[in-house]
């Protein structure tokens, strides 16, 4: 009936299961249990919330729930059985049984409808739409009866619910009475101006409707027409009346569906006495009670439902609120301190209030699908209203943001990462717990004091209770709470009552097991021992830590820290143990563990450092647990006797913590090759080398204390108070590997004197940082010069080489390859000298076989082979370093007309796997491709994929006739060779072009403008110039079309033809759309898909770079202004100004923007828009307002519409009438190039008839009409059981 009319909102209600954000060790988490109230929900599947509000009113409707259990598997069949074509299973009252029973004996917060939904032959996409819960009850009452034909259930529906009307038209004349009896499950009421309930029966069954005048009724008795009073009376009571009020309408006048939103009172006991025919008997025949409230909240286009219900059989625990239950002085002095103490809200941030909502909670947790109703109540407005616009769905925000949120009890509930679900203040079920969540428990005695103060303060009334089952939610509410949904936008759209004569058996009060069929008890009761197994599970899991106990018999303490006696072990036993335990039981399995262990044992936590093992904080309370003493998996803990190790004392705490530094002395040794000893290397001085006993450094890697001094330092290190010590001065001149062809040099900065008394953490010093020891000797060697108080090391002059480094197998060095196949040998080498040349000499050298294949290569910091070097050029020219290495493998190298491509198969090649070959660079796609086929002995349907900046299988090689050279793939590039056919449909190609603005001196733009073939440069039209201006091409990204419009920006920075174009994010970018070589629209919307921006292959983007960020909103417009040169027929030089035209797109909204922005009066502009096809310029003037007479309201023009139609990029003109009386916009050019418009126009005439024939001549377009969406109306399949 209103297909989907009831979408629901997402920012008020969504559902997500998925776990992101949320780590654990046991897999997925159980279900949490049932909250407060005893009761369980129901889960949303998307946009169910309509079928949760009615469902859980059937099932507190006991009669209709205890006459579905009446029916055994001997009438509806088994579910097992569903499948077998002859059997006749009855899925649907099966399924409700089974959803019925969960909902009353399994211990689950919330119950799943996706088996229900299932049996309905519903999808996953009717899953997702929300429909109306009224036309819902109708269709799912129809289905019922329709499965349980030939039942002893088939007149379930027609006992409980049906009630008979009579309509009765009396002649005023002869007194003849025609009477027409109508069914009904459930009464339609008016809404729209009646003021409650019984207003609105009594106008449908009291009030008389006269047919008179001009509308006269046919008697049968008379014969001819005559004065006759109609009127209606309810001839036959259900047991349950059913209320659907009329809350949605139809404007006429408007043309669009509303929402009453009025007041409409209904009570909580009503006499239909009045409204029935016959008015004989009790009043307890006529006497119905609420017992049901389905309320609908939002607009007539969107919503969210949840049920008032009153719990007649006394199944839940009724609670009041929070608030309710504590003192009014104590209430007072709460909002007094929260008011002093809590921060102002910032409620146009919409991560700040999210944040404060949730950690306001008391288990610092939000249901996903109760978040929108507590943002409504927190800042008075929805998400889809205030926030939706500028950060999308509520969903995707709280994904964006993972670093903040996330999401626990298996995607159910949203919780803070900094401040996770408190145990403490509510302790949280095992589905619930999270890996940082203390297992510990308040105590019973403080729970207790808590029951006992909520007892004191209102006593929990008897009887049946109000319960809110919203969704998964299930909240207590007060009967008064009713009244709130008389009105607004969350009122009440169908009401239940029962007859007040049904009364209850004493023995279902308190029973949810009453007349439960006991194949269902027997399901839930195993369902329940499963869950809590799994919770067991669980929570064991995620309690259990991986320790590494660390003892002490097995470290010694060496340069400031703890280091394994042993190099072979490192000395620590890993240990699984129970974080809710204390540390004295951790103790003790200590104990057990070490039998041999004499003395005390103190247990202190300690960290890997680079300078070795540190210790940290001591466990002293035996009574505090793991969690509360802040050990985690993976902690490090010592186990000593708190005093010392191996004879020496340890010094604990941060401020002790230890520092590894490389310490640096001369090595000016004449004895051959140094030798390496333990923990000291000898290694090439600063750029140049120590061969034949030439003069190097000797590194040391040492640790010392961070709160030791540089004197101390010093002493430990064994060195004269005379010796000097030095940092590296990051200010010099050349780095230490920055030499030229003829060495270079390295800067150390000498210690002063005040420095040697302060500790290495009040100096800044880190791991690894270098620290050079000279003696006063030292100077005399030519190596080091002293220039005030930075020492230069100065490499030898003859270090004209190049080291070659020989690797038989052309790759890494294998585990276990000898000492003499990794010959290394340095080879005289100048910047002219050719490559060839080089490796001919090394060949000879390394005396390896003359007739083998071998190339050279440079290799890169991480140790990875570059491509091999092209031996037909110099030293220099091929970008070699002198003193570098370079490797000699086997292989061929590359020509100056080749290229050499890494390549794999199927995938991303990982380390070492991938395989090389050597082509033309004038080759085509398709000859390479075929060149690499061949090598790995392949065939079939293939193609070709390069890598995209993340090294990973990027856009396709679409152009496969293109050379290598045309679609710039460059020497060592990696090509990917990817299985089947070109990408399908469903992936868009598009051409990207860069916007090259003249105005624009950046380096970027100049790199752009610097040799552009023909081909590469497009002339457009630029809004609101008469020049045109010049497009790049800088290539084409291939991308599905449900990609965003980010991903769009993101591909588009990968081009390599904009590796040298500066954009920071995405958002310094702004995409058009070219149109007939046009820039035609902006595309905004960074979420949106590009198929909902309607974008499609082969379509032509352009690129902009700005200056800064730019987030346009539907409808901001992004205009050119000009404003007009006073007494002068030209313009100031165009800018770019955003209007946002959302609330107020009138002529007077844009004025007052342009007014603002050059700061001045709106009434002294006068603006014109400029039609550029036409060179003309139409004034924009203050146009006379409409007045409606029905509801006397102005209603402005809109420049969006006609005639003006403004969009992105028009041009706007502008004159100040203040200082210039010229009210004319039109300028020379503009009428030169109007003139020329004439011209050809004349031209066209003449020749029309021509032109027609030809197919040139103006053409009428035939728009197509964009077909409507149809509306799906609400269905349930039902078998045939007759």
């Amino acid at each position: 009936m209103f297909g989907n009319l009831f979408e629901e909102e997402e920012g008020e209600d969504f559902s997500s299961t998925s776990s992101r954000g949320r780590v654990t060790k046991g897999g997925s988490e159980p279900p949490p249990p049932r909250g407060k109230a005893k009761l369980s929900g129901i889960k949303n599947q998307g946009g169910t919330c309509y079928l949760n509000s009615l469902l859980q009113t059937l099932l507190f409707t006991p009669e209709f729930r205890e006459e579905l259990f009446s029916l055994g598997s001997e009438e509806l069949g088994c579910l097992e059985d569903k499948e077998k074509p002859e059997a006749k299973v009855r899925v649907i009252p099966l399924e409700l049984q089974r959803l019925f029973s969960s909902l009353l004996l399994v211990d689950q917060q919330s119950a799943s409808t996706a088996n229900l939904t299932d049996s309905f032959g519903w999808n996953s996409s009717e899953g997702t739409n929300q429909q109306d819960v009224q036309e819902l009850n109708r269709i799912l009452f129809s289905a019922l009866e329709h499965s349980l034909v030939d039942t002893s259930g088939s007149t379930l529906i027609h006992r409980l619910y049906h009630g008979t009307i009579v309509n009765s038209i009396v002649c005023r004349e002869c007194g003849n009475v025609s009477q027409r009896q109508e069914d009904f499950l459930d009464l339609t009421v008016c809404v729209c101006g009646v003021s409650s309930l019984e207003e609105a029966l009594w106008n449908m069954f009291v009030e008389e409707e006269m047919f008179e005048g001009n509308n006269l009724y046919r008697c049968a008795g008379c014969d001819r027409l005559v004065t006759a009073a109609k009127s209606a009376k309810l001839k036959k009571l259900p047991p349950f009346m059913t209320m659907s009020l009329l809350r949605f309408s139809f404007d006429f006048n408007k043309c669009e569906r509303y929402k009453e939103t009025g007041r409409y009172c209904f009570p909580l006991t009503i006499n239909l006495r009045p409204f029935c025919e016959q008015t004989d008997g009790e009043d307890s025949d006529f006497t119905y009670e609420l017992f049901s409230v389905i309320i609908h909240k939002g607009g007539c286009y969107g919503g969210h439902y949840h049920a008032y219900i009153r719990d007649i059989d006394q199944l839940g625990k009724w609670e009041p609120q929070e608030e309710e239950c504590k003192p009014k002085t104590q209430m007072k002095v709460k909002e007094k301190v929260k008011e002093a103490c809590e921060p102002k809200l910032q409620e146009d941030d919409p991560l700040s209030v999210l944040t404060a909502i949730i950690a306001q909670e008391p288990s610092k947790s939000v249901l996903l699908d109760q978040l929108g109703q507590k943002l409504l109540d927190k800042i008075g407005s929805s998400w889809s209203k205030k926030f939706r616009k500028h950060y999308g769905p509520i969903g995707k925000f709280l994904q964006s943001h993972s670093d903040v949120f996330m999401l626990v009890s298996s995607g159910t509930r949203v919780a803070l990462k900094a401040n996770p679900p408190s145990p403490v203040t509510e302790p949280p079920s095992p589905g619930e717990q999270t890996p940082n969540s203390d297992p510990s428990t308040p105590s019973d005695s403080e729970a207790a004091e808590q029951t006992g103060l909520e007892q004191k303060t209102e006593p929990e009334q008897e009887g049946s209770h109000w319960f809110d089952l919203n969704d998964s939610s299930v909240t207590s509410i007060r009967e008064s709470d009713i009244e709130k949904q008389f009105q607004g936008k969350e009122s009440a759209y169908m009401l239940f009552y029962r007859k007040t004569q049904l009364h209850r058996p004493s023995e279902a009060l308190n029973n949810p097991q009453y007349k439960v069929p006991l194949h269902l008890t027997q399901m839930a009761q195993e369902e329940n021992q499963r869950i809590q197994r799994i919770r067991e599970e669980f929570e064991a899991t995620n309690n259990t830590v991986e320790l590494r106990l660390h003892l002490a018999p097995s470290y010694r303490l060496e340069n400031g820290a703890l280091q394994p006696i042993s190099k072979e072990q490192d000395g620590s036993t890993a240990l699984s143990f129970d974080r809710r335990k204390t540390v004295g039981d951790l103790r003790l399995a200590i104990y057990q563990m070490q039998e041999l262990w004499e003395g005390d044992m103190a247990l202190t936590v300690a960290k890997s450092l680079p300078a070795g093992l540190h210790l940290y904080n001591t466990l002293t309370d035996d009574s505090v647990s793991l969690y509360s003493a802040g050990i985690s998996t993976n902690s490090d803990l010592f186990v000593w006797n708190g005093r010392e190790v191996c004879g020496a004392a340890v010094l604990t705490g941060a401020e002790w913590e230890p520092v590894l530094l490389t310490v640096v002395r001369p090595f000016l040794g004449d004895d051959g090759d140094p030798q390496v000893e333990d923990g000291v290397e000898c290694v090439e001085g600063s750029g140049g080398g120590f061969e034949n006993g030439a003069p190097g450094l000797k590194r040391e890697a040492r640790g010392f204390a961070g709160a030791v001094t540089l004197r101390e330092v010093r002493e430990a290190l064994g060195e004269p108070k005379e010796s000097v010590l030095c940092q590296k001065h990051k200010g010099g001149k050349r780095e230490e590997h920055g030499a030229g062809e003829g060495g270079g040099a390295s800067g150390w900065r000498v210690f002063p004197p005040d420095d040697m008394q302060r500790t290495l953490k009040e100096l800044s010093l880190k791991d690894g940082d270098a620290l050079l020891v000279l003696e006063p000797q030292s100077f005399d060697c030519s190596m080091f010069t002293l220039n005030g108080d930075v020492v230069t090391v100065t490499t030898p002059s003859d270090c004209r080489w190049l080291q070659v480094e020989f690797q038989p197998h052309g790759g890494g060095e294998e585990e276990g390859e000898k000492e003499e196949e990794r010959r290394k040998i340095k080879v005289p080498a100048t910047g002219n000298m050719l490559l060839f040349e080089v490796k001919q000499r090394a060949i000879e050298e390394l005396q390896l076989h003359s007739g083998a294949q071998y190339c050279l290569r440079q290799v890169d910091c991480t140790g990875k082979l570059l491509p091999p070097v092209c031996e037909e050029a110099s030293v220099r020219d091929a970008g070699v370093r002198l003193m570098t290495t370079l490797t000699l493998c086997p292989g061929n190298a590359p020509k100056a007309s080749q290229l050499f491509l890494h390549f794999s198969v199927g995938a991303a090649p990982s380390a070492g796997v991938e395989m090389d070959i050597i082509v033309e660079n004038t080759c085509t796609v398709k000859e390479c491709l075929k060149a690499m086929l061949d090598a790995v002995g392949l065939d079939g349907c293939w193609h070709l994929r390069r890598l995209d900046w993340c090294e990973e299988v990027g856009e396709a090689l679409m152009d496969e006739d293109a050379s290598l050279s045309e679609l710039k793939i460059s020497n060592g590039d990696t090509l990917v060779v990817t299985e089947g056919q070109l990408p399908p449909k469903g992936f868009l190609k598009l051409s990207v072009w860069l916007y090259l603005d003249p105005g624009n001196n950046s380096a970027d733009f100049k790199l752009a403008n610097n040799s552009l073939s023909e081909e590469q440069v497009l002339e457009v039209v630029t809004p609101g110039e008469t020049h045109s201006a010049a497009l790049r091409s800088v290539g084409e990204v291939e991308i599905s079309d449900e990609a965003t419009l980010e991903d769009l920006k993101t591909q588009v920075l990968t081009l390599p033809s904009l590796q040298h174009v500066c954009m920071p994010t995405t958002a310094f970018m702004r995409v058009w759309q070219l149109e007939g070589k046009r820039l035609a629209r902006i595309l905004r919307g960074q979420q949106l898909t590009l198929r909902k921006l309607k974008l499609a292959g082969g379509a032509d983007l352009c690129i902009q770079q700005l200056l800064k960020e730019e987030d346009l909103g539907p409808k901001e417009l992004l205009l050119n202004i000009k404003m007009g040169v006073p007494g002068e027929r030209c313009y100031y030089p165009q800018e770019e100004l955003v209007w946002d035209a959302s609330r107020d797109s009138s002529p007077r909204c844009l004025r007052t923007c342009l007014a603002a922005h050059y700061g001045l009066s709106p009434d002294s502009l006068l603006l014109a828009k400029y039609q550029q096809d036409k060179h003309t310029w139409e004034e924009i003037s203050n146009w006379n307002q409409q007045v409606s007479k029905k509801k006397k309201k102005k209603r402005a023009e809109s420049l969006l519409g006609a005639p003006f139609h403004l969009k992105d990029g028009d041009t706007i003109g502008i004159k100040n009438l203040l200082i210039d009386n010229n009210r004319d916009f039109v300028t020379l050019e503009d009428e030169q190039l109007q003139q020329m418009l004439r011209a050809q126009a004349e031209e066209r005439r003449k020749g029309g008839e021509a032109a027609g024939c030809d197919g040139v001549g103006p053409q009428k377009k035939t728009g197509q009409t964009k077909s409507r969406k149809p509306e799906v109306a609400l269905s349930i399949n039902v078998g045939v059981f007759r």
